[in-house]
Formats: C-alpha cells, sequence, structure tokens
C-alpha cells in the first residue's frame, strides 16, 4: 500500500523540511565566510607591507 504525505500534513512537512535546509544553508555559508575570509585578507595584507616597505626603501635610498 503506497503512501503520500499529501494535503495540510505534507505542506506542514515540506516547510520544516524546507526551513531546515535553509537554515543549514545559511549556518554552513556563515561558517565558510568567518573562516575563510581571513585565509585570503593575511596574505594580501603581507604582500602590501611587503610592498609598503619596498617604496619607503626606495625613497630614503
Amino acid at each position: 500500500m503506497e503512501q503520500s504525505f499529501g494535503g495540510p500534513l505534507g505542506i506542514v512537512i515540506a516547510g520544516l523540511g524546507l526551513g531546515a535546509f535553509y537554515a543549514a544553508l545559511i549556518w554552513v555559508n556563515t561558517l565558510l565566510g568567518l573562516f575563510l575570509t581571513p585565509l585570503f585578507i593575511m596574505p594580501l595584507a603581507w604582500v602590501q607591507d611587503a610592498l609598503a616597505a619596498r617604496k619607503a626603501a626606495q625613497k630614503q635610498g
């Protein structure tokens, strides 16, 4: 015998499932942004510091 969750109960179950899916998606994207952003910003800051130090050394010497 085939069972399906049609009608109001199916709408509630689908809504809860989609809500959990989107909550998890937002959570994962927030964590990725929180942990991956420094991996790109820190090396760029090091490069900018090195370029600034080279430019300052050229002005002095």
